[in-house]
């Protein structure tokens, strides 16, 4: 029972759990992110953290406390996104866009739904 109960334990040791996160999403709601990857941001004064479900090409973003959704962006603009010199330079111009209506945004694109 011993060897058993070190075995487990040995096992244990270098797996890693993430813990179940749901986030609240202006425009949206409640939003488990299980299906995302999510990347927290330091290299900006603005956006804290960008996640994104490539299968269903959603991005959420957070930009200082709240979260806001992105519907049908390509997997290429999100990396394009992380990658930009100045992230917020880069949102702002291809991402949320001008207008109330931005390229991506979720009233006027399919909208998934976990």
């Amino acid at each position: 029972m011993v060897r058993f109960a070190a075995l487990i334990t040995a096992s244990l040791a270098g797996a890693s759990y993430a813990a179940a996160e749901t986030i609240d999403v202006k425009f949206y709601g409640k939003l488990d992110l299980a299906p995302f990857a999510c990347t927290d941001v330091t290299r900006s004064s603005f956006i804290n953290r960008a996640c994104y479900d490539k299968s269903q090409q959603f991005m959420v973003v957070q930009l200082r406390s709240v979260y806001y959704p992105y519907c049908e962006l390509p997997t290429a603009t999100f990396e394009a996104f992380l990658a930009a010199p100045s992230m917020g330079q880069y949102y702002n111009a291809n991402i949320k866009g001008s207008g109330s209506d931005g390229p991506f945004d979720c009233r006027t694109h399919r909208v998934p739904h976990y």
